[in-house]
Formats: C-alpha cells, sequence, structure tokens
C-alpha cells in the first residue's frame, strides 16, 4: 500500500505537471502556429473531451478491472500525448518571425527602411530575390497551418489518459486501507499533486524565454526580444521533460497486484498461511465495498439528486465558478502582457511562484477552519457566501488598474496631426512616409523618440540605419521628425515603446490577484463540504461525478472557446502569415480587453 500511494501520489504530481505546463504555453503555440485565441480555446478543450470520453466507463468499471495495470496504462497514454503534441516543431522548420526586408546600400553598413526609388516600383524585398521567390518561399508547405491539430489530438490523448488516474487511484486507496487511515491517505496523495502545477508553470517560466529554434538558430541574430507579441519560447522543449515525466510514472504501476490485503488484516493472513505450502496464492480479494448502479436504479438516483434544492443550487455555482475560473487561468499571461509590458515568461513565472501556492494555501486553511470550529452546514455556507461577496467586491478593483493603449501611429494615435494622404482605411500612410511604399500587413515594430511606436520603420519613414540584430537604430526618420519639430536627427529603436505608468501598475494588480485567489479558495473548502453534507451518504459519489461533469462539460470546455473569441474582437492588428492570411493577434485595445 505504501508503494502504492508514492506512485499515485508521483502520477499526480505528472498530470498537474503537464496539465499548468500546457496551459502555461498557451499564448506561445498561439503564435507559432499563427491562430487566433478562440483556436487556442478549442485546443484546450479538447482535454476535457478526452477526459469526459473515458470519465465515465472507468469509474463504472473501476473495480472489475486490474486497476493499478489501467492507471499505468493511462500514464502512458499521457506521455505519448506529450510527444505527440511535440511532432510539429520538427515537421515544421525554423519560425520565421514577421519582419521587414530592408535595402542595403553598397557599403553595407547603412540600411534604408524607406526607399523613395520604389514608390513607383513592387515593394521593396532584399536586393538578391525576385519579390515572385520572397512570395512563395513559405507558401510550399501550406498543411504547416493545419500542423496545431497535432497539439489538439496530443492534448485529446493527455485527456484519456489522465481519467483513470483519480476515480481508481482513490478507490484502491479506499479499499485497502484502515477507515480512519484513507481520508488522510487521500488528502495525502491530493496536497503532493500541488506541486505538480507550481513546477509546471516554473518550467513554462524557463522555457517562454528561450528562442523556440534553440541550438538551431544563432540566437545573436534576432532582433526581438522576450517581450515582443511575435516572440515564440520553446514550447516543445518542456512538453519532451513533461511526457518523460508521465513516462516514469507509469512504470511502478505495472508490479502492484489486482488486489491488497486490508491494512490490519495482514497479520493474521500471516499467521494463518505460513504452515500450507502454495495455499497463500488463494487469497481471496477483499469483496468490493463499491455500489452499483443498475439503469433501473440510476433514473431514480438523478431524479432524488436534482429533487434536491440545495444541490441544485450548489451545482449551478460550481458551473459559474469553472467558467470564471478556467477562462481566467487560460487567458492569465496574456492579459499580464498585453496590459502591464511585462514579458511572457516572467507573468508565468510569478503565477507558479505566487498564485499557485497562495491558493493551496488557502484550501488548506478552510479545511482547517472547518474542522477548528466543528462547522455545521449553516455556518459553512455562511462563511463560503461571505468569502465570495468579498472576493466580488475585490474583483471591481479590477477595474482601476488601468494603463494606456499602446500608442501606434495610425492605429491609436495619429500622425502628430499632419494630414492624411488617402482613406481612413489607409491611415498609416501620412505625407510624411507617401513615398516609401510601404507594405500594409507588416508588423516590425519601431520605437520613435517621441514614444509612439511605427507599425514598421518603413512607416515611420526612416531613412538610414546603424548596427545590427537587436541593438539596431533607424535615423533621419521623417515621421518621428514631424513630431520633434525639426530637430534634424529624429531616430528609431526596434520594438514596440515601454509603458511606463503600466509596469508600475503590475505590482498592485498582482498582490489584487493574490489576494482574490486566496479568498476564493478559502471559501472553496466549505462548499465543497455543503455537497457531501446535503446529500444522502449512498448518493454521495454519484454526486461528486455529478459535480464533475456538469463543471466540465458547462464550464471547462466553453469557457477557453468564448473567452478566446472575446478577447479577439479586442484586436486591432492582426499579424500575417508568410502566404497571406491573418496570424496571430499583435496589438489588443487594452481597455476594451481589460
Amino acid at each position: 500500500l505504501q508503494i502504492f500511494l508514492g506512485a499515485l501520489a508521483f502520477s499526480f504530481f505528472a498530470k498537474g505537471f503537464s496539465g499548468s505546463y500546457m496551459k502555461s504555453m498557451s499564448s506561445q503555440i498561439e503564435r507559432r502556429f499563427e491562430i487566433s485565441s478562440s483556436i487556442v480555446g478549442i485546443i484546450d478543450g479538447s482535454f476535457e473531451i478526452g477526459n469526459l470520453m473515458v470519465m465515465v466507463l472507468v469509474s463504472y468499471l473501476g473495480p472489475r478491472v486490474h486497476r493499478p495495470k489501467v492507471i499505468a496504462v493511462g500514464c502512458l497514454i499521457m506521455s505519448l500525448g506529450a510527444f505527440l503534441s511535440v511532432m510539429p516543431q520538427f515537421l515544421m522548420g525554423r519560425y520565421n518571425y514577421e519582419r521587414i526586408t530592408v535595402t542595403v546600400d553598397n557599403s553595407s553598413t547603412s540600411v534604408s527602411a524607406c526607399s523613395p526609388a520604389s514608390s513607383e516600383g513592387p515593394p521593396v524585398t532584399d536586393a538578391t530575390e525576385t519579390p515572385s521567390a520572397t512570395k512563395n518561399f513559405g507558401c510550399e508547405k501550406t498543411t504547416n497551418s493545419y500542423l496545431w491539430l497535432f497539439v489538439l489530438m496530443g492534448n485529446l490523448l493527455r485527456g484519456i489518459g489522465e481519467a483513470p488516474v483519480m476515480p481508481l487511484g482513490v478507490s484502491y486507496i479506499d479499499d485497502f486501507s484502515k477507515e480512519e487511515n484513507s481520508a488522510f491517505y487521500i488528502g495525502l496523495v491530493r496536497s503532493s499533486g500541488m506541486f505538480g502545477p507550481t513546477l509546471g508553470f516554473l518550467l513554462g517560466s524557463f522555457c517562454a524565454s528561450l528562442w523556440v529554434d534553440i541550438g538551431v538558430v544563432d540566437i545573436d541574430a534576432i532582433s526581438i526580444n522576450p517581450k515582443d507579441t511575435r516572440w515564440v519560447g520553446a514550447w516543445w522543449l518542456g512538453l519532451l521533460i513533461c511526457g518523460a515525466v508521465n513516462f516514469i510514472a507509469s512504470l511502478p504501476f505495472w508490479f502492484l497486484p489486482y488486489s491488497l490485503p486490508k491494512q490490519g488484516e495482514n497479520e493474521n493472513l500471516k499467521i494463518s498461511h505460513l504452515p500450507v505450502q502454495g495455499d497463500h496464492c488463494k487469497i481471496d480479494p477483499p469483496v468490493q465495498p463499491h455500489i452499483y448502479f443498475s439503469l433501473a436504479e440510476f433514473f431514480p438516483a438523478l431524479k432524488k439528486l436534482f429533487g434536491n434544492p440545495i444541490f441544485l443550487v450548489y451545482i449551478f455555482l460550481t458551473i459559474l465558478q469553472y467558467n470564471s475560473l478556467v477562462g481566467l487561468i487560460t487567458y492569465e499571461t496574456k492579459f499580464m502582457e498585453q496590459q502591464f509590458n511585462v514579458s511572457v515568461a516572467r507573468a508565468i513565472f510569478l503565477i507558479g511562484v505566487i498564485l499557485l501556492p497562495i491558493t493551496i494555501l488557502g484550501m488548506f486553511l478552510g479545511g482547517f477552519l472547518i474542522k477548528k470550529f466543528k462547522l455545521h452546514i449553516t455556518e459553512m455556507a455562511k462563511f463560503a457566501c461571505i468569502t465570495f461577496i468579498v472576493a466580488y467586491l475585490l474583483n471591481l478593483l479590477y477595474f482601476t488598474c488601468s494603463c494606456e493603449v499602446l500608442q501606434v501611429a495610425g492605429l491609436t494615435a495619429p500622425y502628430s496631426g499632419l494630414k492624411h494622404l488617402s482613406s481612413p482605411k489607409n491611415s498609416f500612410v501620412a505625407s510624411c512616409n507617401g513615398d516609401c511604399g510601404c507594405k500594409l500587413d507588416q508588423w516590425d515594430p519601431v520605437c520613435g523618440d517621441n514614444g509612439i511606436t511605427y507599425m514598421t520603420a518603413c512607416f515611420a519613414g526612416c531613412k538610414s540605419s546603424t548596427g545590427t540584430g537587436k541593438n539596431m537604430v533607424f535615423h533621419n526618420c521623417s515621421c518621428v521628425e514631424g513630431q520633434v519639430h525639426g530637430l534634424g536627427n529624429s531616430s528609431a529603436v526596434l520594438g514596440q515603446c515601454q509603458r511606463e505608468s503600466c509596469t508600475k501598475a503590475f505590482p498592485y494588480f498582482l498582490a489584487l490577484q493574490t489576494a482574490c485567489a486566496f479568498i476564493l479558495a478559502l471559501g472553496g473548502t466549505p462548499t465543497y463540504m455543503i455537497m457531501f453534507r446535503s446529500v444522502s451518504p449512498d448518493l454521495k459519489s454519484f454526486a461528486v461525478g455529478i459535480e464533475t461533469l456538469g463543471g466540465r462539460v458547462l464550464g471547462g470546455l466553453p469557457a477557453p472557446i468564448y473567452f478566446g473569441a472575446l478577447i479577439d474582437e479586442t484586436c486591432l492588428k492582426w499579424g500575417t502569415k508568410n502566404c497571406g492570411g491573418s496570424g496571430s493577434c499583435r496589438v489588443y485595445d487594452t481597455k476594451a480587453f481589460r
């Protein structure tokens, strides 16, 4: 039993680890495959779909199967899923982020983004390649755009593999441990599993700060930094580690028996079977203390549960909470990045180090308070109600964590009162860059001296540059000049402008987030206990099943999809793929997003 407990605790750790890692990588996957947030939501939901396909079957078959072996198979399927998700990285080739091609003078020291000569001819591309060649370059493999289906299938497999671990593991412990120990053991296993998500987020943070094609590409040649919305981290690296961890988790289960002697009975078993050789194989497996529902009992039980008003209210509450929590967790990192100008890697790190431990602490404290003050069901309900109201009021403070929208010339800010040349649709083209022949669908932002971001160096009207890679500086930018009133040499640097006031507001936002998480977690345990105390004992496990099913089907599944679709609505500028078509979002309207 001790070996089983250890193995189960590790498998709980493994599933939490890989699950939170996948969650933390959602924005990296979105950019790598150039897909919108709602598709990321669908990829995210595929885990739940896989889980639900098998959950009911597994819970029903429970004791009739060789439980440790089924758990072992589950862990193997999870590791297969992780390895399957990695496949696109090796099929896709390198990641080419959007950047403008610039003409190089013969001296090759100075680079001009805006070459007036090209305004009559086709837009500028590399001096050596013809425009048609560059157009076809990325387009031979159009199948690339569907490679995210591998990640979706991998996630589906992870969901299928995770299903047996919890119900079978918990019932196995319950069957073969002493009555008074079983709750303690189950609590032990679950709390040791809590370290998984924290480590998963830490690994996610580390991987997000590495460049996606690490080891293949010269890092110094990359002109963007992790704060850039085009940056993609090494999302596949952590998945290899997750796959390996899940594989290791499956190993001990292959060697565990179908059944164990019940704790406390093994002493007398040993004594009675010592003299007789070969007879110890015939120990009957203990009778399974499990209630089966035949269909005849199923509907009356369902009717009884849903005829219980407290349980009904509880289910509604669960569904609402699932919706808000799942939506929040899925897009939290994107929100932090867009609002407060922090890199995704740092956002993931902070969630793993601050938010998760605080949430775990809240859950434990909630359980401890119930035990200490021996709270009655009505007292628990009051306690939960107060925590939710406080959390709700705190939530209203989010609206004060304001942050201005990124000032992009022609998108969210005018070109310094210069008259526009063309219709509002192409308001990116002003008199200062009208003769540059810039491509409208490009995004390689530069930050002017005036604190305004331009979509590309071309739109800033820059005529020359110095330096290479990340350190490139553009000079003689006519659009920047117009605003600094002819100070001669107006320059621009690569990357979006930093928004100072937002970075200052970030610690307050984090403190608020932590407080909300703690208070909600505090009320979580009593709420869960209300369900147990309000249904009759014989329906307990059935009630847990219905609650999980309801929360997942109506919460865990749809939330990432509609949250993603809503977030997509607030996008101001979409990226473009190699072959045209919109990719992932580059700039959001931060006010609408919030």
